[in-house]
C-alpha cells in the first residue's frame, strides 16, 4: 500500500429556517443550507475525499439522503464513519485541504474555528487541516448567493494513527 489522495466535492443551496453549519461550526447567517442532514458542505466534501482516497465509494453510498435515520444528522458522524471505514481498509487520515466557495457570509473570522473543529473530528493536529474561503467573484449560482460549494483533498497513508479510528459512529447527509 502507498499514500493516496482523494478529492471530495459538495454543494448545497441556501434555505431559510436552518442554521449554517460549516466545518462543524455554526456560522451566523440569514440562511442555512438545504439538505437531508445538517448540510455541512465542508464535512461532506472531506468525507468524500477520505472515502475516495481509500477507494471506498462516496458519502451517498454510505448515507443515502432518502434514509430517514440521517435526517438532520450531524455531519461529523459521516466523517467519523469514513475514518473508520478507511482504517478498516488499512489507511489513516494524515492531512486535508479544503476550499469553500461562497459569496456570503464572509468566512474569514470562522476559518480558524472550522480548522480546529475539523481537526478534532478527524483526530489529527490542526496544522494538518487547511481551510480556505474564496468568493466566486459574483459569477454563477454561487456568485448570485444561491448556495455554497466546497472542494476537499484528503491524504491517507497505510497504518494506524493520525485519524479518529474507532471514535464515533455512522452518520448521514
Amino acid at each position: 500500500m502507498t499514500t493516496r489522495v482523494g478529492i471530495g466535492y459538495d454543494s448545497h443551496r441556501f434555505a431559510a429556517g436552518r442554521p449554517l453549519r460549516l466545518g462543524g461550526v455554526t456560522v451566523p447567517h440569514t440562511h442555512g443550507l438545504a439538505g437531508h442532514s445538517d448540510a455541512d458542505v465542508v464535512l461532506h466534501a472531506v468525507t468524500d475525499a477520505i472515502l475516495g482516497a481509500a477507494a471506498l465509494g462516496d458519502i451517498g453510498t454510505f448515507f443515502p439522503d432518502d434514509d430517514q435515520q440521517w435526517k438532520n444528522a450531524d455531519s461529523a458522524r459521516f466523517l467519523k464513519a469514513a475514518i473508520e471505514a478507511a482504517a478498516k481498509a488499512g489507511f489513516a487520515v494524515r492531512q486535508v485541504d479544503v476550499t469553500i466557495v461562497a459569496e456570503k457570509p464572509k468566512l474569514v473570522p470562522f476559518v480558524q474555528p472550522m480548522r480546529a473543529a475539523t481537526a478534532r473530528a478527524l483526530g489529527i493536529a490542526m496544522e494538518n487541516v487547511s481551510i480556505k474561503a474564496k468568493s466566486n467573484e459574483g459569477m454563477g449560482w454561487i456568485g448570485r448567493g444561491e448556495g455554497i460549494a466546497t472542494i476537499a483533498v484528503a491524504t491517507v497513508a497505510p497504518g494506524a494513527g493520525g485519524g479518529a479510528g474507532g471514535a464515533g459512529g455512522a452518520g448521514g447527509r
